[in-house]
């Protein structure tokens, strides 16, 4: 019989993980959120009605810095394992800052192709830094900072969001303009917020052993476990060094990773598109199915973090996420049959399936991401797990759209395929036959460590996001 998640006391769910630091960072993220939403909701307009391009033209630009954005995640995860991760997170906001200010001062699409391109590499990265920042901070309470922040910056890009509509009813260059200003004085202030942040102490601090002539890793704050050796069954690079690109389980992990990251992409875009070409729903349902999703991880992601604080829960939640996503893609195929009011219930019914599959994906992508990378290479496993994201916004609106295009059988198909690989990554990322985290190696041992013992030893870390 499974054992049922302890029920989390009232006064530790009020409590922040990481102190006044942890804190302080959660602020930076609602304050990059809100300067986000303000700017993403113009983003389009401002290149059609400032910049003067085609639509054509903004595809291509959107294109090409996505594929450059890709190289944020695991640059910024090597950098994190040699530097302070809080001195690159500031360089990052400065950048993706000075980045977007460069649009003003041109609409020449050349420039514009470059300046956008060349914000989307440290906008990718900073999101990896903030995950490495909090699985440092918070230590083995890690699931639940990361429930607590996402719940966080989704009131943070609704108040945004909210912010732009506002200000796009003047519909004037100098507003559009102002919501950039906006988001670029937002960078600023979360670079501030950052440098008063203490360093969190990193697994990636590695002595030699005279012994064994290895490397071994002091007592890690983010698992909870003792030193061990740094090799053990994982493949290194030349300076001998864990790296995840040898690493062939971690990068199955990761591939089957983008297949279950298009939760986003059948939210954000396949839901307007369904709603407007295949079913008899009103119109103005696409945007409440985006509120109703922002609504429930607001109600959820906290209260449902107990469920995925170790590696083995974060495991078994694979099996529920599966369930979620072949129910709502059955849903969004009966959609489409006739009537708005069946239309309308099965849009709904859909929405809330795949954002329960989005809230408890989230848990588990992150707790194992974390638990599966050795900590002195934390960053740069965490770098290499950040790909996924990246390849799913490229890969996303491509399947989404053939799915809307194929007709209702699509989803249904689409969902067995997204069970299939939670099932494949169940698999996966099983103990091995001696019970060790298998992949894992050090770090993966976190979901086996007892909570009180891991707790006991990671304190009160110095913070940032």
């Amino acid at each position: 019989m499974k054992p049922t998640p302890k029920r989390v006391p009232f006064t530790r769910r009020l409590t922040i993980p990481g102190g006044r630091d942890g804190r302080r960072m959660l602020v930076v993220a609602i304050i990059d959120k809100v300067g986000t939403g303000l700017w993403s909701g113009a983003a389009t307009l401002y290149f059609v009605y400032v910049a003067h391009l085609s639509i054509a033209q903004i595809g291509a630009l959107m294109g090409l810095s996505g594929i450059l954005g890709v190289a944020g995640p695991p640059l910024a995860g090597r950098l994190a394992d040699r530097f302070p991760v809080t001195r690159i997170l500031v360089i990052t906001q400065l950048a993706r800052g000075a980045a977007l200010l460069a649009l003003l001062t041109t609409n020449d699409y050349a420039l514009l192709v470059l300046f956008s391109a060349l914000g989307a590499l440290p906008d990718r990265a900073s999101s990896v830094l903030t995950k490495l920042f909090a699985a440092r901070v918070a230590g083995p309470d890690r699931i639940r900072y990361q429930a607590i922040q996402r719940t966080a910056v989704n009131i943070g890009w609704a108040v945004g969001a909210a912010g732009a509509a506002a200000a796009l009813t003047v519909g004037t260059t100098a507003s559009y303009q102002a919501l950039l200003l906006a988001n670029v004085l937002s960078y600023v202030v979360i670079g501030a917020l950052t440098l008063r942040c203490a360093e969190p102490p990193a697994p990636s601090r590695v002595v030699a052993s005279p012994a064994t002539s290895s490397v071994v890793t002091p007592s890690d704050p983010t698992t909870g476990n003792g030193a061990r050796p740094t090799g053990a069954g994982r493949p290194a690079s030349r300076t001998g060094r864990a790296t995840p690109w040898r690493d062939r389980r971690y990068l199955a992990f990761t591939g089957s990773e983008i297949w279950l990251f298009l939760d986003d992409s059948i939210l954000q875009v396949g839901f307007p598109l369904w709603i407007v070409h295949a079913t008899d729903a009103p119109v103005g349902l696409a945007p409440l199915v985006l509120v109703l999703n922002s609504v429930l991880v607001i109600a959820l992601q906290v209260p449902l973090s107990r469920f995925g604080e170790t590696r083995a829960a974060a495991r078994r939640l694979l099996v529920p996420i599966g369930a979620a996503f072949l129910t709502g893609g059955v849903a969004l195929a009966a959609s489409a049959g006739p009537g708005p009011w069946l239309a309308t219930a099965a849009v709904l019914l859909a929405a809330v399936a795949f954002t329960l599959a989005e809230i408890l994906h989230s848990l588990s992508s992150w707790e194992l991401s974390v638990a599966l990378a050795p900590g002195e290479a934390q960053g740069a496993y965490l770098g290499a797990h950040g790909l996924a994201q990246s390849a799913q916004r490229s890969l996303g609106p491509v399947v989404v759209g053939a799915a809307v295009s194929a007709g209702p059988f699509a989803w249904p198909v689409l969902g067995a395929t997204l069970v299939l690989a939670c099932l494949a990554q169940h698999r996966l990322v099983r103990p091995d036959e001696s019970g060790t985290a298998g992949t894992a190696g050090a770090a993966g041992a976190a979901g086996a460590a007892p909570k009180s013992v891991a707790r006991s030893r990671s304190g009160h870390c110095p913070k940032p996001l």
